[in-house]
């Protein structure tokens, strides 16, 4: 019969060590802004166009910079 010590062991098995530990990873809570990666898509491809849109107008003389 297994006891719950091994049945455990087999249903966790240990992670692989990556790069001799130097891989980690923090689950915690930091304090600081939270901003989502799709926020941060959207607003570079926004920056991009607004810069190109701007630069298009003044290629075109409707406005001076």
């Amino acid at each position: 019969m297994s006891t719950k010590r091994e049945k455990r062991r087999r249903d966790e098995a240990p992670m692989p060590a990556a790069s001799a530990g130097l891989l980690r990873f923090f689950e915690e809570d930091t304090p600081g802004v939270k901003i989502s990666p799709y926020l941060v898509v959207i607003s570079g491809m926004s920056l991009v166009a607004v810069v190109l849109l701007l630069r298009a107008l003044s290629f075109a003389g409707i406005i001076k910079v």
